[in-house]
């Protein structure tokens, strides 16, 4: 197995773009991949351009009829089916849009692909974690589910066990549904309360299908959860459940709209505790998946001063170079975002938050505390059924 990091990466997965107004501009892409270069991660990583996901390959998880809305729309866009979610506010249809989804999900599953055969031990797709879209329907930015069509594709494979962990703010929904009856794939998806976010799902009853009870862990994190107490959340529920489950790859989805700054979200997570929870995951891949780890990216709408950040953290820890949180930023970075954007771009690789600290739930738990009782309730809801103790 090499133990090079593979980064996936097709400049033209830029022109996923809903328009100048809405949120998902591609602009975090661009700069996120600029980032990495003025770090010289690019030469840490072997960069890979993977084909677009073909038609065989989107109906691992898709349904026929919904790939011909996304390819009808793709061609004349004012004619998109609004039954599929095609066309609306959240997803407006735009030309070629099925040609770039099929592209950023060709990565992911090029990234699962080459883990699964030993070409890298970890692949990063920062330009995916899609998680929303539906087997037949597009939601919440999302046209391709690439997390779900990379775990299907490591089933195809031969994978028997495949955990997903998603710290995006928003729930995994399409993940978890793409995988509600099968027991070969845990979810863990750990986001903002569904009373107050989007897709309003994502609760601690939400276990899994017929067969496959205990299969999805919902943490649904109270609105203005911070550092200790996000950490502690997941530091609480995630590594006994993969400990447990043995995963022979570990796919991690590392949305940065937990974020403090972003714009459409209510939690209060710095970049620090962020990098907090990508070295989490890395670990966990060599403690339980023998190294093998698929990190895509997801939402994060503070596109200048966190998306680029977050994920440059994410590709230095994957390719064993992190870039430590002092770091200062490149000077020509800070050009090009200003040529992009007419913004100031950060100085540092850091929200001055490091080293961050919480606690561990071991110590005990306040069943006063709303964190605790977000912890308590997927502990309860989940881990009888998986014969653990709650």
């Amino acid at each position: 197995m090499s133990g090079r990091a593979q980064l996936m990466w097709d400049e033209a997965v830029t022109g996923y773009d809903f328009g100048p107004e809405h949120p998902m501009d591609p602009v975090r892409l661009a700069l996120t991949w600029k980032l990495v270069e003025a770090f010289g991660l690019d030469r840490e990583v072997e960069v890979v351009a993977a084909k677009p996901a073909g038609e065989s390959t989107l109906r691992l998880v898709h349904r026929g009829d919904y790939i011909d809305a996304v390819k009808a729309a793709s061609v004349n866009p004012g004619a998109a089916d609004v039954s599929y979610g095609l066309g609306t506010l959240d997803d407006p249809a735009f030309a070629g849009m099925h040609e770039v989804s099929a592209l950023i999900a060709g990565q992911s599953v090029g990234a699962a692909e080459a883990v699964w055969r030993g070409d890298a031990l970890h692949a990063v797709n920062f330009a995916g974690g899609l998680h929303h879209a539906m087997p037949g329907g597009a939601a919440g930015f999302c046209i391709y589910n690439d997390a779900a069509l990379a775990i299907a594709r490591l089933l195809e494979l031969g994978a028997e066990r495949v955990a997903y962990v998603d710290v995006d703010v928003h729930h995994g929904d399409g993940v978890q549904a793409a995988f509600w009856e099968d027991p070969r794939v845990l979810t863990i998806s750990l986001h903002e309360h569904p009373r107050t976010l989007f897709p309003q799902t994502g609760w601690p009853e939400e276990t899994g299908g017929a067969g496959a009870e205990g299969s999805a862990v919902n943490v649904a994190l109270p609105a203005g959860t911070g550092d200790a107490g996000w950490l502690r959340a997941f530091h609480a529920v995630v590594p006994e459940l993969v400990a447990d489950f043995r995963p022979e790859v570990l796919v991690t989805q590392h949305g940065a709209d937990t974020h403090f700054e972003d714009p459409l979200a209510h939690l209060a997570v710095s970049l620090d505790a962020q990098r907090a929870v990508q070295v989490a995951c890395h670990e966990l891949a060599h403690e339980y998946a023998g190294g093998r780890w698929v990190a895509l990216g997801g939402g994060g709408y503070a596109v200048v001063d966190v998306v680029p950040r977050s994920w440059t953290h994410l590709v230095g820890i994957a390719a064993g170079r992190a870039v430590e949180p002092g770091a200062v930023i490149p000077e020509s970075w800070r050009r090009e975002v200003f040529a992009r954007t007419r913004e100031l771009g950060p100085g540092r690789m850091t929200d001055g938050r490091w080293p961050v600290e919480w606690v561990g739930w071991e110590a005990g738990y306040d069943p006063a505390d709303r964190l605790d009782q977000a912890v308590v309730g997927a502990r309860r809801a989940v881990f009888p059924l998986r014969g653990l103790l709650a």
